[in-house]
């Protein structure tokens, strides 16, 4: 249960940070913006917090079930879990915000990708750090 909990908490909320960055840059927000007009990013961010929330939990708690369906299969390691699973979030994330915008291209498809490896990744190393339950070492006599 703690494990649908990490996803469910980490997910969305770096999900949506990461998500409006990459918005933000492919609209050209950046190119012009001085350290003074950062505050305007962070507070949209703060404004559209709920609607991470409310899109994102559900994607966060099915890949958090994929992760917890990894963990019962007994020759996949927690780094390779970890690895597995920044890899889906990875992809499910290019494809479904990976057409978004008029702009495509490498800096695109990183961006958007990385929305949903940072936190399928850190919620599975989260998860393997606080919620998994590791059995003791068999010692055989």
């Amino acid at each position: 249960m703690k494990r649908y909990l990490i996803f469910g908490a980490i997910g969305p909320f770096i999900g949506g940070l990461l998500l409006l960055f990459a918005t933000t840059v492919a609209s050209g927000y950046w190119a012009d913006t001085h350290w003074s007009e950062v505050s305007k990013f962070f507070a949209t961010f703060v404004k559209s917090l709920q609607y991470s929330y409310l899109f994102g939990v559900v994607p966060a708690l099915m890949i958090g079930a994929i992760d917890d369906i990894l963990f019962h299969v007994p020759r996949i390691r927690p780094g390779l879990r970890i690895c597995i699973m920044g890899a889906i979030g990875f992809a499910v994330a290019e494809l479904m915000y990976g057409s978004r915008g008029p702009d495509s291209g490498a800096i695109q498809f990183l961006l958007y990708g990385l929305v949903g490896f940072v936190p399928a990744t850190l919620s599975s190393w989260l998860t393997d750090k606080y919620a998994d339950e590791h059995a003791p070492p068999v010692h055989s006599t």
